[in-house]
């Protein structure tokens, strides 16, 4: 049996994509019960076009608890994102994916499409980390804490008007 070499970097041996421009690779996560309610009637496309002003979104997922209808599911779907079903409270659950994108070298935003000041200590590891960041929420509830915290915060509207910054937005950086 031959002997290899052991691995020193991962980063050796695997292609990474290259950025284009200097466009920055956002990984987006959603906190479906939290955000994706009938009274705020979010619009996932008018997201993923806010995400587009700040560079490519590579990474869209939309967590989910077992009470989601098939429908929500398959319109989650249809907008390009990927749910994420969890029994019971998907807090946990964001927390592991938002780790898993703080640790991606191919990542160099982190969104959090929420309104819970839970998420304050991942924004804060974020940038830690050396990671732009943003929270996407709607009002009521939306905390402050976490939009003071992050890098960018953008408060959502209802389906039919546009979003309003917090935050500078990219060209104005």
């Amino acid at each position: 049996m031959r002997s290899f070499e052991k691995l020193t970097s991962l980063k050796e041996y695997i292609p990474i994509k290259k950025k284009e421009g200097g466009e920055k690779n956002i990984g987006l996560l959603v906190d479906g019960p939290n955000m994706l309610r009938k009274e705020f009637s979010l619009n996932l496309d008018l997201v993923r076009q806010i995400m587009s002003e700040y560079g490519n979104m590579r990474v869209g997922k939309v967590l989910l608890n077992q009470y989601a209808s098939d429908k929500l599911i398959e319109a989650i779907v249809n907008q390009g994102f990927t749910p994420i079903v969890v029994a019971g409270d998907t807090d946990v659950y964001m927390a592991v994916e938002a780790m898993e994108l703080i640790y991606n070298p191919n990542i160099d935003i982190i969104a959090l499409m929420t309104r819970d000041a839970d998420f304050l200590p991942i924004i804060n590891k974020a940038k830690e980390n050396g990671k732009d960041t943003i929270v996407i929420g709607a009002e009521p509830g939306f905390s402050a804490a976490l939009q003071n915290s992050a890098d960018h915060a953008i408060i959502l509207k209802p389906e039919n008007s546009r979003p309003r910054k917090k935050r500078a937005t990219p060209e104005e950086d």
